[in-house]
């Protein structure tokens, strides 16, 4: 049954980043993340979206979608300090972005995306109950006038009450980027 879902996940995954709108990437990114006594390494394809909301002033609310492939290394497993649990976590984020219209600058951003766990995460006395989780996050960054996209976020991951227990896990989470 977990091998099913997995696999379906990963078909929808592979059917929405390769939709006509998804398909075109602009960015890619790498990112370390630490909490709960786990550490995470993060690769990201980041494909921008052509809208722009709320535009006022130089500014407006726009977007991307960020396909992601982590690594999460916990060091309490089940509780015990110094036993490990590698895991592996592949998602997919609509992100929203307060930015410049330049797209250069600093900004805001905030996203609620679809995450699967290759094994329920077990670490420092946090069990989840399914590999299926939401991942959200708020985060600020700045893009230099070269590209380069920098930030600090906070992310929660949850299965949003679908079964319990539910504890969840935070992540303060540095990213660098480049826009192609």
């Amino acid at each position: 049954m977990r091998l099913r879902i997995t696999s379906l996940f990963a078909i929808a995954v592979t059917a929405v980043c390769a939709s006509s709108s998804v398909f075109a990437l602009d960015s890619a990114s790498l990112e370390f993340a630490t909490g709960n006594k786990t550490k995470m390494l993060r690769a990201g394809l980041q494909s921008n979206w052509d809208n722009q909301w709320f535009s006022s002033n130089g500014t407006h609310i726009g977007g991307y979608w960020d396909a992601t492939l982590a690594q999460w290394q916990g060091n309490s497993f089940q509780g015990k300090s110094g036993a490990t649990q590698n895991l592996t976590d592949i998602g997919i984020t609509p992100v929203f972005r307060f930015q410049n219209d330049s797209k250069k600058g600093f900004y805001g951003e905030a996203g609620i995306g679809l995450h699967m766990l290759s094994e329920i995460y077990d670490n420092n006395s946090r069990h989840f109950s399914t590999n299926f989780q939401f991942g959200d996050h708020i985060g600020v960054g700045y893009v230099t006038k070269d590209g380069w996209d920098l930030s600090f976020k906070i992310q929660h991951y949850s299965n949003g009450g679908v079964k319990h227990p539910n504890p969840g896990v935070n992540f303060a989470v540095l990213k660098a980027g480049y826009a192609f």
